[in-house]
């Protein structure tokens, strides 16, 4: 008769000494533990599955007791007895639990801020802040916890509709455009395999269009140079009300302004080369000077020449001059917010500009817009730079004249002189 098999005990177990080499001691059933050559005790199962033989590790003793051992062994004999091999079983659990793991570490925030991390390469840094600033305060409290691979439209939508009902239209469009970019960089990475930013589409009522406040008729245009001429503010804000006019940049673009930027020397004319880094699209932008803004900028040296910034904090010449100073002062000299903004000065340019007859092409490239052929806008660059010189200090000789309430001569008619 075959030698009967002992079943173990604890303390066999604990007195079981380690050998030069590996021995086992059997519990039975294909149940053993392996004493090591290094002291450990593996608790180990031996077993068949489709004609091979197989092993299978329950732990090390005393982590894993006789007990649990011997527990382990016939939930493993169970799945034997239903067909199934548990050491393959396992393996496909730890799969999948990796793979849950991966999930609920790639939340909605982890994936958008990756998202976003790469954008920042394309954007300016006003752009950013502005685009991360409105995830961290709408979308990150509400769902940013959530794997985005199991995120969907109706766990975003509250949020969306919140901000909606609130009036503000625009910002929930952003916002659902932004989920847009993110999930189809989710898909990208093999994150997510659906873009529930796109199944949002439509899901918001429109807004109504509106255009940043801005004055463009002549009579009020006139009013507003001579506002600004009159207002007894800082020296420093009302140089760069009077310049905004006559450059119409972004306000940040404006006041980000810096003395290295200026070159009144330049072979072709004064100007203000504006790095990529500061502008919308991540473009380097020329502003041609005119007489008028040179003298504004002449008259501003002294002032704060001797700093970075042409228009500082007023606290700290460390920093430009705040965000809210133009707007702020405007509304000092009577501009209700409804009427006139810092960024309104642009869509006043472009509206005259071409009621005036100037080339679009021309307008379009003076306001740094991005021109979607490559091969056109490296051409733009080169080629529109003597006429946008042109029409800058035509434009300028417009704005004086209504200023003065003088009869105004077209602009198309002295850029053909």
């Amino acid at each position: 008769m075959p030698k009967k098999t002992l079943p173990l005990t604890d303390i066999a177990i604990r007195n079981a000494k380690p050998k030069t080499k590996s021995y086992k001691l059997s519990d039975g059933n294909g149940l053993y533990v392996e004493i090591l050559a290094s002291g450990g005790k593996s608790w180990r199962l031996k077993y068949r599955f489709g004609g091979q033989e197989k092993r299978l590790t329950f732990g090390l003793w005393p982590d894993v007791s006789l007990k649990l051992a011997r527990q382990r062994r016939d939930e493993a004999r169970t799945l034997l007895a239903e067909g199934i091999d548990p050491g393959e079983k396992r393996k496909q659990e730890k799969a999948d639990a990796e793979a849950q793991a991966a999930e609920d570490a790639n939340t909605f925030e982890v994936v958008a801020r990756d998202w976003h991390a790469k954008q920042v390469k394309v954007w300016s840094e006003s752009h950013a802040v502005k685009v991360l600033g409105r995830m961290e305060q709408h979308l990150f409290p509400a769902f940013g916890h959530v794997p985005i691979a199991t995120l969907r439209a109706p766990a975003i939508l509250p949020t969306l509709r919140e901000i909606e009902a609130k009036g503000h239209h625009e910002t929930a469009k952003r916002l659902r455009q932004y989920c847009e970019a993110v999930f189809a960089f989710a898909i990208s990475t093999g994150i997510a395999e659906r873009n529930v930013g796109a199944d949002l589409r439509g899901a918001l009522a429109p807004g109504r269009v509106t255009n940043r406040p801005a004055i463009i008729d002549p009579k009020g245009v006139a009013q507003l140079l001579r506002a600004i001429d009159g207002y007894q503010g800082s020296p420093i804000t009302v140089a760069a009300l009077r310049l905004a006019p006559l450059v119409f940049v972004r306000p940040g673009e404006l006041r980000q302004a810096e003395w290295n930027e200026i070159d009144l020397d330049a072979a072709d004319g004064p100007r203000w080369s504006i790095p990529a880094a500061k502008m919308k699209m991540r473009r380097d932008h020329v502003v041609p000077l005119s007489r008028q803004a040179v003298g504004i900028i002449e008259d501003l040296r002294p002032l704060t020449g001797h700093g970075q910034y042409l228009f500082p904090c007023n606290r700290t010449n460390g920093r430009c001059m705040s965000n809210m100073a133009l707007n702020a002062a405007l509304r000092r000299m009577g501009y209700e917010q409804g009427e006139m903004c810092a960024h309104g000065f642009r869509a006043m340019a472009s509206t005259l500009l071409h009621e005036l007859s100037w080339a679009s092409d021309l307008i379009e490239a003076q306001l740094g817009h991005v021109e979607r052929n490559k091969v056109k806008a490296a051409y733009n660059r080169a080629e529109y730079l003597p006429q946008r010189r042109k029409m800058m200090q035509a434009w300028a000789d417009y704005l004086d004249k209504l200023k003065a309430w003088a009869k105004v001569t077209p602009l198309h008619a002295v850029a053909g002189e």
